[in-house]
């Protein structure tokens, strides 16, 4: 049985607002969770007028209000910029108000530049990210001791200088954790701490399926997981017709380029995309970016995230779906979950 999920950046198109892309993030989640959609994802994203997503945690609550059963998550939230009690807190508050609906999927990338990265620090030193382990391992402490499951001690040794910490609101539920990584060193924090993980196809496609073997690989089972659960988040667009599906993706590709160029700020239209003086080099590279993604009709798109989830050992798909028209992404999803659900329950 094939599992569907959305990744949801919160795409500014040119010409639109942060408050139009927003508002799409609302009426999207809503149409996921119609079309039978498993989860809904929300990244973390800085200092850019490509996204309006900088505070995945905030989005969760807007849209886990708008809905009623898709389980609503951080996809994910970027623990280095973070203390891991405050993590904590905010997710336990976001459990207590939708219980058992809520991920907290975790990444140690920066989610912007280096200036924005130290703009976010909350002292005159930011976490190392050498630390990352240490904060995953804290921040799952914190979480289990609220849910109750480590006593009144917390889930840290009787001389460790938070023993008696709590991360409240305190409660019987707990976010599902997820790892979300596109190498091998978020593979294996997963592994190490039991926790699921979702490989980022749709960045690092290069990687192949080493991140998924070197998880499963070296999983040891937790409180709350026994065996490995693996994902991957695959950059998709459909449409009725191949070339309709190219027509469509035009603009993130031209997105891509700009922004593999330095030069990356709201989505182009389709009809900005097709008439780009495009110069030999910038085919050359276009030619490299449509490999990133799956794009085509439903039976092409069918065939080949089949294939590529054989191929890595998955039936767990997070899918990220970018175009101009709100209207075509809104589509794009409907055309997956008909030919994935018809096609192979």
């Amino acid at each position: 049985m094939v599992t569907l999920s959305v990744l949801d950046q919160s795409p500014i198109r040119k010409g639109g607002t942060a408050a139009e892309a927003i508002a799409n993030t609302i009426a999207l989640a809503r149409h996921a969770e119609r079309l039978g959609y498993s989860r809904y994802w929300l990244a973390e994203h800085h200092n850019t007028s490509s996204f309006a997503g900088s505070a995945p945690e905030v989005l969760i609550g807007a849209v886990a209000a708008a809905t009623s059963r898709i389980r609503v998550g951080s996809g994910g939230v970027m623990l280095p910029h973070y203390s891991p009690l405050k993590v904590a807190e905010c997710f336990r508050v976001l459990e207590t108000l939708y219980p058992g609906r809520i991920d907290l999927g975790l990444g140690r990338a920066p989610g912007g530049d280096m200036r924005t990265t130290r703009a976010l620090q909350p002292g005159p030193q930011a976490y190392d990210v050498g630390v990352f382990p240490q904060q995953v391992e804290l921040l799952a402490q914190f979480l289990e001791d609220s849910q109750g499951l480590a006593g009144e001690a917390g889930g840290f040794p009787t001389d460790h200088p938070y023993v008696g910490l709590h991360a409240t609101p305190r409660g019987p539920g707990m976010p599902d954790l997820w790892m979300l990584g596109s190498g091998g060193d978020g593979a294996i924090i997963a592994a190490q701490f039991g926790m699921a993980y979702c490989f980022a196809h749709f960045i690092n496609q290069d990687a192949g399926t080493q991140p998924l073997e070197l998880y499963r690989r070296n999983f040891r089972a937790s409180r709350h997981l026994s065996s490995p659960r693996g994902s991957l988040a695959v950059s998709v667009t459909v449409a009725e017709t191949e070339e309709e599906a190219k027509r469509i993706s035009a603009s993130r590709n031209l997105w891509v380029m700009q922004l593999l160029q330095n030069r990356a700020g709201p989505f182009p239209s389709i009809e900005e995309a097709l008439a780009y003086p495009y110069t030999d080099q910038d085919r050359a590279m276009l030619r490299t970016i449509e490999q990133r993604g799956i794009t085509g009709a439903p039976e092409q798109v069918r065939g080949r995230l089949l294939a590529m989830g054989e191929a890595h050992g998955v039936d767990d798909f997070v899918v990220l779906t970018i175009t101009y028209d709100q209207k075509d992404r809104e589509r794009s999803y409907e055309l997956l979950a008909e030919t994935m659900v018809s096609k192979t329950v």
